[in-house]
């Protein structure tokens, strides 16, 4: 009779994979430019946040607007944040998982956290290991010195989305709710928006997406990446991370910045649109 073992997931040591070029692989530079960028902003939100939507493009280019959004965690305390990304370099159906180890930023290492790991796997069927989708991809690399800074010695599950098909989302969005419901978790959707278009062109299409998120309407952001996928890299993790959210009970939603990089480079003539929000049940202002 043949018998068969089940291998437990193994732990990868993610490198930093554009750290050096996207970001500062010098540790004091890095902590220099990430300090700089959240001490800038002012606004605070009161009460509970649930979950973020950060860019993901280089740091000098994205950082000021990721910062809006990190800068709210200031002070705050979870057991866990769960990073959902989009696969800039393979195609896959799923979502691709690292399920033990670390990842490597010029900061150190951020611990995957085993437990929420197997959790969400048992949660979501179409979680898988998939280490490939996770060495190149910067999408969630670009999250985590914010998180260093932000929440230090706080674990992660990073979450890699192949083809953003709704059936994905969906499922990844239930699973999610189900995993996290007796643990406090930060959810992070990473996604840049519109790609290369003028920055006037690029505010229209842009704003579709910002309205949506502002009025927490998941189903606004699904019916516009339908019609138009160029709204949004990581469409499908902001509308998976919204729908998790709000089963978590969040009701509130904010957009705290939103800009291109042509506010950066100085060229107008083809931007990447960043946006940085939040989602929870927040504090009436006084």
């Amino acid at each position: 009779m043949l018998t068969f073992t089940i291998m437990a997931p193994q732990p990868t040591r993610r490198s930093a994979a554009v750290a050096g070029t996207w970001y500062p692989a010098h540790p004091a530079t890095l902590v220099s430019a990430i300090d700089q960028y959240v001490g800038q902003v002012d606004e605070t939100i009161a009460g509970e946040i649930t979950a973020l939507v950060s860019p993901h493009a280089g740091l000098m280019y994205s950082g000021p607007v990721a910062a809006h959004a990190y800068r709210q965690l200031q002070g705050r305390a979870y057991d866990v944040v769960v990073l959902v990304g989009p696969s800039h370099h393979i195609g896959f159906e799923g979502v691709a998982i690292v399920a033990r180890g670390v990842f490597e930023t010029p900061l150190g290492d951020v611990e995957v956290s085993a437990d929420d790991a197997d959790r969400i796997i048992a949660s979501c069927p179409v979680v898988l290991e998939l280490p490939a989708a996770h060495r190149r991809e910067h999408s969630l690399e670009m999250q985590l010195p914010f998180l260093q800074r932000a929440l230090p010695g706080v674990p992660i599950v990073p979450l890699v989305m192949g083809h953003q098909s709704r059936a994905t989302v969906n499922a990844l969005a239930e699973g999610l709710s189900s995993a996290m419901a007796s643990r406090r978790a930060l959810l992070v959707a990473s996604s840049d928006l519109s790609h290369y278009q003028d920055s006037s062109r690029a505010a229209l299409l842009d704003r579709v997406i910002v309205d949506a998120i502002e009025r927490f309407d998941p189903e606004a952001v699904e019916r516009a990446l339908a019609r138009d996928p160029g709204h949004a890299c990581g469409g499908g993790p902001i509308v998976a991370v919204m729908r998790a959210a709000r089963a978590l009970g969040a009701a509130d939603a904010r957009v705290l910045c939103y800009a291109d990089s042509g506010a950066v480079s100085g060229d107008s003539s083809a931007v990447v649109g960043y946006c940085a929000a939040v989602l929870g049940t927040f504090e009436a202002a006084a």
